[in-house]
C-alpha cells in the first residue's frame, strides 16, 4: 500500500460507519488527483458508496474545489456534496454520483436528450455568481495566450519535432491574436472550463448530468463550455447535430439574459472559441504524453486537430493558418500518430 493510500484510509476510518472502510480505486485524471470508493455502513446494515478524493497538497490546491462545490451545490447544480474535508492533507469525502460517464452512454438514440440536459445545466452554471470566499479568476488575455502557446511548445516542437521559423511564429501570433480578440469580445459568464463527456455523469431519472472536475472554473466567454461539450475532444458528432444543439443553447442562454447575439454572431463566437480550446487541448495531450507518461491521450490529438482544420477552413482571415495546418502540421500528425478524421 502506498503511503498516501494508507493516510487516506486512516483518515476515512475515523468517521462513523467507515471504521472498516477499504478504499477501492475508481479513477485518476489528467492531474495528480486520484479517486477511491468506500462504503459507509448504516444502522440498518445497508452500505452507502462514497467517494474519497486524494489531492496531494504539494501538487493540488483543494480550496477552489471546496468553495465551488459548496456554492454550486447550494444553488442546485449537480455537483457532489462534500461530506468531510481535510485541506491540510488533501482529502475530501464526497457524495458518490456513480460511474456512468456521459461518454459511455452516448448513442444516436440517447445523444439528443443527454446533450439538451447538459446544455440546460450549463445555462444554470453560467448564471451563478462567484462564491463569496473565492472570486473566480478571469479568462484574460494572458491565460488565453498561455493556453494557445501549448500547441507550438508541446505538440509541434517537442512531440512532432517541427522547427518553427520566424514566418511560422508570426503566423501563429496573428492567429492567436484573432482568436483572443473574439474570445474577449464575448459576454462573460461562469465557465466550468472542462465541461465535456468525461466530466459529466448520467444520473437515473433525469437528463441533467452530475458535474465533476470543476475546480478550474473562471469568469470568461459564454461559448467556451458549449464548445467543450459539442466539439468534444473524445467524441465527434455530425455537423447537423452540433448546429441543432448550439441553436438550443443560444436560445436558452439568451432567455436567461446572458447575451443578445444573433445566430450568425453566436456561431462565429463558437467557431473561434473552439479553435482556441482545441489548440490548447492538442498541446495538453502532447504534454501529458511527454511530461507525465500518459500516452493514451495521443489518440485524441487527430480528432482535436481535425476540429481545427474544419473551423479554420470557414474563416477567410485564417486562410494562411489553414493552409499551413493542412500542408505541414497534419501530415506530421498522421505520420506520428494516426489519420486526422474529416467532420462527419
Amino acid at each position: 500500500m502506498d503511503s498516501r493510500l494508507q493516510l487516506l484510509t486512516d483518515w476515512v476510518r475515523q468517521f462513523p460507519g467507515l471504521e472498516q472502510a477499504v478504499a477501492e480505486p475508481v479513477s485518476g485524471d489528467a492531474s495528480f488527483r486520484r479517486y477511491f470508493r468506500v462504503r459507509k455502513l448504516g444502522d440498518n446494515g445497508q452500505s452507502t458508496p462514497l467517494i474519497v478524493m486524494d489531492a496531494p497538497p504539494e501538487h493540488e490546491d483543494c480550496a477552489p474545489f471546496v468553495a465551488l462545490a459548496h456554492h454550486w451545490h447550494q444553488h442546485g447544480v449537480g455537483v457532489p456534496d462534500i461530506l468531510q474535508e481535510d485541506l491540510d492533507q488533501g482529502f475530501l469525502l464526497l457524495e458518490d454520483l456513480g460511474d456512468d460517464l456521459m461518454l459511455g452512454q452516448l448513442t444516436p438514440d440517447t445523444a439528443d436528450n443527454l446533450y439538451r440536459g447538459a446544455l440546460t445545466e450549463l445555462v444554470d452554471i453560467q448564471q451563478l455568481t462567484a462564491p463569496a470566499q473565492y472570486p473566480l479568476p478571469a479568462y484574460d488575455s494572458a491565460l488565453l495566450d498561455r493556453e494557445m502557446a501549448l500547441f507550438p511548445d508541446w505538440l509541434l516542437e517537442q512531440y512532432l519535432g517541427l522547427s518553427l521559423g520566424n514566418s511560422e511564429r508570426a503566423l501563429l501570433e496573428t492567429t492567436f491574436a484573432f482568436l483572443r480578440e473574439s474570445a474577449l469580445a464575448q459576454p462573460e459568464v461562469t465557465v466550468h472550463r472542462d465541461y465535456h463527456s468525461r466530466n459529466l455523469l448520467v444520473r437515473p431519472g433525469t437528463n441533467r448530468p452530475g458535474v465533476i472536475d470543476f475546480q478550474d472554473a473562471v469568469t470568461g466567454p459564454i461559448t467556451y463550455d458549449a464548445v467543450s461539450l459539442l466539439k468534444d475532444c473524445y467524441v465527434q458528432w455530425p455537423e447537423e447535430n452540433i448546429c441543432d444543439w448550439l441553436a438550443f443553447f443560444r436560445t436558452q442562454s439568451a432567455e436567461a439574459g446572458l447575451h443578445r447575439a444573433d445566430q450568425e454572431t453566436f456561431r462565429q463566437w463558437f467557431e473561434l472559441m473552439g479553435m482556441q480550446r482545441h489548440l490548447k487541448a492538442a498541446g495538453i495531450f502532447a504534454r501529458l504524453c511527454i511530461r507525465d507518461g500518459k500516452q493514451g491521450y495521443l489518440a485524441d490529438i487527430p480528432r482535436t486537430v481535425g476540429y481545427l482544420k474544419t473551423a479554420s477552413a470557414r474563416q477567410p482571415a485564417l486562410r494562411h493558418f489553414h493552409d499551413w495546418l493542412t500542408e505541414v502540421v497534419i501530415p506530421a500528425i498522421e505520420q506520428r500518430i494516426a489519420p486526422v478524421p474529416e467532420q462527419p
